[in-house]
């Protein structure tokens, strides 16, 4: 699949992407590159955002994609897309800092949601944010997602996931109706 769309094409990743899948979901969460951007995980997380075999685990899934926005070949932005039953997942969502706040990222989600309700034939997107992200969450509410109230726990001591800088990281999940 390959769509044009205000000046990027979307794309599904495949192996020879996922270096520089890692490099832009970690620029986009983690360090100081990330704080150009309005993502930023660095106060509350340092370490890796996610690593070179989970990107490639994800890519390599049944009914696993991860989505790419680029624009003259250059990787603007990410997500990965599941299906979970009857529900779609959508995670990894990450675009270059210096980019964000321009439409690419609404852009992506609007994909991402098309292609889980007619490709899968999902009724319903989840995800899950982490439950103190204030800036973030109303941005999902905008779009027509809606807090669940379910909780799960972070996974504290797994540094694949990161390593925390505050102890009540705790992620809500979030869904919509397609």
């Amino acid at each position: 699949m390959t769509m044009q769309l205000v000046g990027f094409t979307f794309r599904f990743a495949d192996a020879a992407d996922v270096d520089a899948i890692v490099a832009l979901v970690q620029s986009a969460y983690r360090g100081d590159d990330s704080r150009k951007g309005w993502t930023t995980e660095a106060d509350m997380l340092d370490g890796q955002r996610v690593g070179a075999d989970g990107v490639a685990a994800l890519i390599a899934r049944p009914h696993s994609r991860v989505l790419l926005a680029e624009s003259a070949g250059v990787l603007l932005a990410c997500a990965h897309v599941e299906k979970l039953g009857d529900a779609g997942y959508f995670g990894m969502f990450s675009v270059v800092p210096t980019r964000q706040g321009a439409g690419i990222g609404n852009a992506l989600l609007v994909e991402a949601e098309r292609f889980a309700r007619e490709e899968w034939r999902v009724r319903e997107m989840q995800m899950t944010v982490i439950s103190i992200r204030d800036d973030l969450i109303p941005w999902y509410e905008r779009r027509g997602y809606r807090r669940t109230g379910i909780y799960s726990p972070f996974p504290y001591g797994d540094e694949r996931f990161g390593v925390p800088k505050r102890d009540d990281l705790r992620f809500e999940r979030l869904a919509k109706t397609l």
